[in-house]
C-alpha cells in the first residue's frame, strides 16, 4: 500500500506542476517556498512540544509537502529527484550508522553520537574539498 501511495504523491505533484496544473504552484521557486518551509517546521516543532500527535501527523504531511515540492522542482530543472533525495538519504543513514550496518561496535547511544559527529564532520570536509 505504501508504494502505492508514494507513487500517487509523486504524481499529484507532477500534475500540480505539470501543463495543466496550479498557476500558483507553478510560478514556485526553491527560494519562493522558503518562508512556507520555515513556518511549517515551526509548526511541527510546536505541535511535537505538545505531543499532539494528530497535529504531529498534519505538520509532517506539511513538512512532506515541502520536501517534494522542491524535489519536483528540482526535477523539471533536471537537477534530481525525489529518488535521488530518497537514495542519499539511504546511502547516509548506512554510512552513519556503522554499528548496524558494518562492523563497528558500540557499547553505549553516547558512541553512536560521537561516531555520527565524526562521520559528519569527515563528510563535511570532504564536501569543502579538504578530505
Amino acid at each position: 500500500m505504501e508504494k502505492t501511495k508514494f507513487i500517487e504523491l509523486k504524481q499529484v505533484f507532477k500534475t500540480l506542476l505539470g501543463p495543466k496544473g496550479c498557476l500558483w504552484d507553478k510560478k514556485q521557486t526553491h527560494q519562493s517556498l522558503l518562508g512556507g518551509l520555515r513556518e511549517e517546521t515551526r509548526e511541527l516543532i510546536q505541535a511535537i512540544k505538545s505531543e499532539d500527535f494528530n497535529h504531529i501527523k498534519e505538520e509532517l504531511g506539511d513538512v512532506l509537502l515541502h520536501v517534494m515540492f522542491h524535489s519536483q522542482i528540482a526535477s523539471q530543472e533536471k537537477e534530481f529527484n525525489i529518488e535521488d533525495v530518497i537514495d542519499g538519504l539511504i546511502k547516509k543513514l548506512k554510512r552513519r550508522h556503522p554499528h548496524v550496518f558494518g562492523k563497528t561496535k558500540v557499547k553505549s547511544s553516547a558512541q553512536v553520537v560521537r561516531n555520527w559527529n565524526q562521520i559528519k564532520a569527515k563528510e563535511k570536509k570532504k564536501r569543502a574539498g579538504n578530505g
